[in-house]
């Protein structure tokens, strides 16, 4: 199964493919904004395989990490781990 996550921009470097800094609650990974080259720091994304792929608002990026969160907390076993 694929998955896309939001993430917030953190820092962007600027490199041939944009590599940003993405927290995806509290976790950080390197994220490339190559193919969302609008996107700033502060902004949410939604990151699919290592590329964001497409700009959201903070409401929506907040509504879609809750219900991720609501299903891990109702099946521990199949959860997040941090």
């Amino acid at each position: 199964m694929c998955l896309a996550v939001p993430g917030q921009v953190l820092s962007i470097e600027d490199d041939a493919l944009r590599t940003a800094t993405v927290s995806f609650g509290g976790v950080t990974k390197s994220v490339s904004l190559a193919l969302v080259p609008e996107a700033e720091v502060g902004d949410y994304v939604i990151v699919h395989v290592g590329f964001a792929i497409s700009r959201l608002d903070e409401e929506a990026a907040r509504r879609t990490l809750e219900t991720y969160a609501d299903l891990a907390a109702s099946d521990p076993d199949r959860g997040f781990k941090s």
